[in-house]
């Protein structure tokens, strides 16, 4: 079989060859990876890269590119090997041009290496020219579907006649194994309701996966599925068909209300002995077959790492020859833009930046001493949508739960076909898809937040832990915190949720105890810049506290603060998050009301906290004060190093029941009396 379109030795099979060379030369030297998928669809990236992908290999970061994501990240070498003949130059990580390759040939021999820029899935920071991290099968496809709305709500809040300063593309690779992951599915049926017609899946259909044939567990009409998500369905019978694919694309170019999906038909490892196994798919194809497999193409079989004359200058050429005038258009265009429009400019400039505009602080309201007080979740609805007014591209939404999780910007529309200027997001009752979709709004300069009740936090844990590898300031709102749920009982009652939230690194998880530290959370969260956030909310209501009495509610921007104190050296300290600060509060009252020098501390954030020296640490929490009682309805999994080896805890260690909160709680412990007399049995344990 040769290509369909293309005659040996010309300069694009040459390309197309090259491209499956260096990926299999990676993959055995490194004799790790997945070669297969890069040789089949080398016809295909080639095609797309060069014939239609709007893009500049000397600027890869000019704010109206086309998006190119690889959903199926092992194929990483796929995407190397086009970085690299397509001579993508680096961006240092302020966002300067180094002068050096993106991907060198050297890089890619690197393939799979410790501190190399060619991982074995592709990593967002790490190597210019990788749009997002896709790691999990399904991610790139979320990703994609947020970058598209993004696209859409810039081109809304930013475009003025003459001045289109957005249109761009989003293409996707994917496979099977995104397929059969129900993100994609989440994702796929979101984008057919909003009419995402600039977003474009190209699906490698070869029928294989890691486990064998694909009729092992998957033998649905894909097509016939998309086009049920109301998507434009092609298909292209041959991937070696570069003319046919190219159609596809115009297809997709013309098409103006709805997403495409291309269904690409490949057979894995084109030109190998093992093809259509398998072994092409996961494994290096050994030295022997990589020789065969480069003598099928024509190929030199004992060159490794060959890049022909010529064949890079033609790549680059065919890419920059396009993407070069249309990103000067551009930035010309922008200039221009400035002087007409010099307040819009101004906050693209500062979007692009990853900056907020000044003063946006003076918006955050303040709380009055309130004995009933507000639940944290409506406390934050109103720190949201002060915020909005200050920070226009903050645009965000919840899993069909707004109503109870607080998140609509009052009065700002929802984002919808035909209506890409609202600013509240109905992802529908779809965690998963959402959380990628938000990582996919923040990679195209929004400021994303979602919304959901924190024991569905378990359906989103992969694009909050992949939020947290790329370094995406996207917010996780997550309500309903508790056994306070009440009578909805242990289904909907986070027990394990805080400990598993607090052990993914980079994640700010944040439990505001009423609702001034809520505020103090909401502009932690957006002065984060390289860090998401997860904001831990109740249901019920929460007293808040007196700061004319207690320490400011600012001490939260330090993860922990003492509260409320004693004179001398304390006999006891209590420390409360949350809901639970309020009763944790009355119990240091009670205590120090009969005598007890008590201190009590607030440890909303233990990130935050980590992150203070050892001085600051230590004058909250001194280590000669043994007796420590942690409050929070929660697993204790974590707190043995707050509380120490002598301290103690009233957490949960079941699941919750079905009842109303005063019942839960005085079953579990949770009540002043307990936390007092708890207190007074550590202080003679330690006495």
């Amino acid at each position: 079989m040769i290509d369909a379109v293309h005659e040996d030795g010309s300069p694009e099979r040459l390309a197309i060859d090259t491209i499956r060379t260096l990926s299999m030369d990676a993959v055995q030297k490194a004799n790790s990876g997945h070669p297969g998928t890069p040789m089949a669809l080398a016809p295909v990236a080639y095609t797309l890269w060069s014939k239609y992908l709007r893009y500049d290999p000397s600027t890869p970061d000019w704010p109206n590119r086309d998006r190119f994501v690889l959903s199926v990240g092992h194929a990483s070498m796929l995407l190397y090997s086009v970085l690299h003949l397509a001579g993508v130059r680096e961006i240092d990580a302020d966002g300067n041009p180094t002068g050096a390759p993106a991907v060198s040939l050297d890089d890619i021999k690197q393939f799979r290496q410790l501190s190399s820029k060619t991982p074995g899935h592709p990593e967002y920071r790490m190597t210019t020219g990788v749009e997002t991290t896709t790691g999990p099968l399904g991610q790139g496809c979320g990703n994609s579907v947020g970058m598209a709305i993004a696209e859409r709500a810039l081109a809304e809040r930013f475009n003025r006649d003459g001045f289109r300063l957005f249109d761009f593309d989003v293409y996707v690779f994917c496979g099977d194994g995104d397929m059969m992951e129900g993100i994609s599915s989440e994702a796929a049926s979101t984008a057919g309701h909003l009419k995402l017609s600039n977003l474009c899946w190209v699906y490698d259909s070869n029928h294989i996966s890691i486990e064998g044939s694909t009729d092992l567990a998957f033998d649905e009409d894909v097509g016939k599925r998309f086009e049920a998500y109301g998507w434009n369905v092609i298909h292209v019978d041959d991937a070696n068909d570069c003319e046919s694919f190219g159609k596809a694309i115009e297809s997709f170019k013309a098409t103006d209300d709805r997403p495409t999906f291309i269904v690409v038909h490949s057979i894995i490892g084109w030109g190998s002995p093992r093809a259509g196994s398998e072994k092409a798919h996961g494994e290096a194809l050994g030295e022997d077959n990589v020789r065969k497999t480069k003598q099928a193409y024509g190929w030199p079989e004992d060159a490794q790492f060959l890049v022909p004359d010529g064949v890079a200058e033609h790549f680059h050429k065919a890419i920059a020859d396009r993407g070069g005038p249309a990103r000067e258009q551009w930035e010309a265009l922008f200039a221009r833009y400035k002087s007409s429009f010099p307040t819009e400019a101004a906050e693209l400039d500062l979007l692009r930046q990853g900056k907020l505009p000044e003063g946006w602080q003076q918006a955050l309201p303040s709380f009055p001493a309130d004995e009933k007080g507000l639940a944290s979740r409506e406390s934050s609805g109103k720190v949201l949508n002060a915020i909005a007014a200050k920070v226009p591209m903050l645009i965000g939404g919840a899993a069909d739960l707004s109503p109870s999780t607080k998140t609509d910007i009052k009065d700002a529309g929802s984002f919808e076909a035909g209506s890409y200027g609202g600013r509240n997001m109905h992802f529908g009752v779809r965690e998963h898809a959402m959380g990628s979709i938000a990582n996919g709004m923040a990679l195209c300069y929004l400021r994303s937040y979602t919304g959901t009740f924190l024991v569905f936090a378990d359906y989103m844990r992969a694009p909050i832990r992949l939020a947290s590898i790329m370094e995406l300031p996207v917010i996780f709102v997550f309500t309903h915190d508790s056994i306070g749920v009440g009578e909805d009982g242990p289904t909907h009652q986070p027990i394990e949720h805080l400990a598993t939230l607090r052990a993914i690194p980079g994640l700010d998880t944040i439990r505001p105890g009423d609702a001034n530290e809520v505020a103090v959370a909401w502009k932690v969260a957006l002065e984060h810049t390289n860090e998401p956030t997860a904001l831990i909310l109740s249901r019920q209501a929460i007293t808040t506290l007196d700061r004319s009495k207690y320490a400011s509610a600012e001490g939260l921007e330090k993860g922990g603060y003492i509260v409320g104190d004693c004179d001398g050296e304390p006999e006891v300290i209590l420390i409360g998050t949350g809901s639970e600060l309020q009763m944790v509060a009355a119990a240091h009252e009670k205590l120090t009301a009969d005598g007890i020098r008590s201190r009590l501390v607030s440890l909303p954030s233990w990130y935050l906290f980590e992150k203070q020296d050892q001085a600051y640490r230590e004058s909250v929490l001194p280590r000669s004060v043994r007796s420590r009682l942690a409050v929070e309805q929660a697993g204790s999994l974590g707190w043995d190093r707050y509380v120490g080896a002598d301290g103690g805890t009233i957490t949960m260690s079941t699941f919750g029941a079905s009842a109303p909160i005063a019942k839960l709680q005085e079953k579990f412990g949770f009540s002043v009396d307990n936390i007092c007399a708890t207190a007074r049995k550590l202080m003679e344990k330690n006495a």
